[in-house]
């Protein structure tokens, strides 16, 4: 059920800011949706949580590996090349749900996180998504409500990024998003530079190798990684960086965030700015339970068109009282593939399989025989060494620029080990 993503790309990455188009919910939106939200996915999926391991922190596969280990290839008509890796510095004072440190004295990570990817379309990807798409797609958090309650998220000037000439229209945005986004380490060799001068610096780079093709930039992320989406975003386009020179004329590239449970970013100034560039097109996702999307709560202002759903009226999952379910986004992915409108009919229209709902989560009912949180790390990353003992997260990989390499153990037990796999 692609076939009018093509023809049609222009209007669901919100030419006309989707009116028409989200109630009820457009077929081909649903599932051009649901595709940007699953490369959101793929951040989690790739992710390394565990602070015991001393890869905590990185991503758990190379660039070339990272579509086919996270299970984003099967079935999927779209097709991209990761191009590159973002990372952040992790020596910034954030909640540990933001930035991941390892309890290992030997991390190869200590001070740097995992941010997420760019990707762009492949010749095949080109031809059913109908332009040559690029993705900057951001890693989410898992745990939104520890910084609710936790991090009250001081606002906090961001003319480094947004200049303006009237102080009266200071544009102020949560001390915490700015710190990720602009913070460097040159102590670091992943992240001497910041994710904003990664993300901008890979842009440039892939809008001048496409220049003479119809280009596409969209932005993806859930929770975290939803602000930074919109932060990145707006940044490029107030910057006049989303530009190509085309026979002696520039000519704009269209920018599209889908930001699914995004918290609020900043104030009304911020807003302001955000919400008259052109051509920025924002579509929140936002489930009627998930509490994350109103915090913080006071001189924070919403941004972007709005598609609501509610999978509450979802007859597929249990009633829960743990409030991080409804803020989880495969939950999101499920109510997006089964919401028709605002009146709260729900019925799965894209056949999305009901059994990722308990990727990370026991939030099915039980007479769908799925275990709850099946995937996992073999093993959950313990691998046998050759005298028998078992050790925690040795495992090769495929070297490029952005992958650091392993510790150069030549012995045997180091040369026969593999890339960690899924169960």
């Amino acid at each position: 059920m692609v076939e009018g993503i093509p023809k049609r790309w222009k209007v669901l990455s919100g030419q006309n800011k989707w009116q028409g188009l989200l109630d009820p919910l457009d077929p081909d939106l649903r599932r051009y949706i649901i595709h940007y939200g699953e490369m959101s996915q793929v951040g989690y999926d790739a992710f390394n949580w565990d602070r015991k391991s001393r890869y905590a922190g990185d991503c758990y596969y190379s660039k070339n590996q990272l579509f086919a280990r996270t299970g984003f290839l099967k079935a999927n008509p779209f097709r991209y090349n990761v191009t590159k890796y973002i990372y952040a510095t992790a020596s910034i004072k954030l909640p540990i749900c933001f930035i991941v440190k390892s309890l290992s004295k030997d991390a190869s990570r200590v001070q740097t996180n995992w941010m997420g990817y760019i990707a762009v379309a492949t010749d095949q990807g080109k031809a059913m998504l109908g332009r040559r798409d690029i993705v900057v797609a951001w890693r989410g958090t898992l745990q939104p409500y520890e910084w609710a309650n936790d991090f009250d998220f001081p606002l906090e000037s961001a003319i480094s990024v947004f200049p303006v000439t009237d102080p009266k229209d200071n544009p102020r945005i949560g001390s915490g998003w700015l710190d990720i986004y602009t913070a460097s380490d040159s102590r670091s060799p992943y992240d001497t530079t910041s994710a904003q001068e990664q993300v901008q610096g890979e842009l440039k780079r892939l809008l001048e190798l496409y220049k003479n093709e119809e280009i596409s930039i969209t932005f993806t992320g859930h929770s975290l990684g939803a602000v930074m989406s919109v932060l990145s975003a707006a940044d490029l386009v107030y910057g006049k960086k989303n530009k190509v020179n085309i026979s002696l004329q520039k000519k704009q590239v269209p920018i599209t965030v889908f930001a699914f449970g995004s918290p609020r970013i900043g104030d009304h100034n911020f807003k302001n700015i955000v919400e008259s560039l052109q051509p920025l097109n924002i579509l929140r996702i936002v489930n009627v339970p998930d509490v994350a999307p109103h915090y913080p709560l006071l001189l924070y202002a919403e941004i972007g068109e709005v598609l609501e759903i509610n999978t509450l009226n979802s007859t597929y999952l249990k009633r829960s009282l743990n409030f991080r379910n409804y803020h989880n986004l495969e939950i999101y992915l499920h109510g997006i593939a089964g919401m028709k409108d605002t009146a709260g009919v729900f019925k799965l229209e894209t056949g999305r399989d009901i059994s990722l709902v308990n990727k990370g989560l026991d939030a099915l009912k039980d007479e769908y025989l799925v275990p709850s949180t099946w995937r996992c790390l073999a093993n959950k990353g313990m691998l046998q060494m050759d005298d028998g003992t078992w050790k925690l997260d040795v495992h090769r990989r495929d070297h490029d620029e952005d992958v650091a390499a392993d510790d150069g153990d030549d012995s045997s037990t180091s040369n026969q080990l593999q890339e960690l796999n899924t169960v």
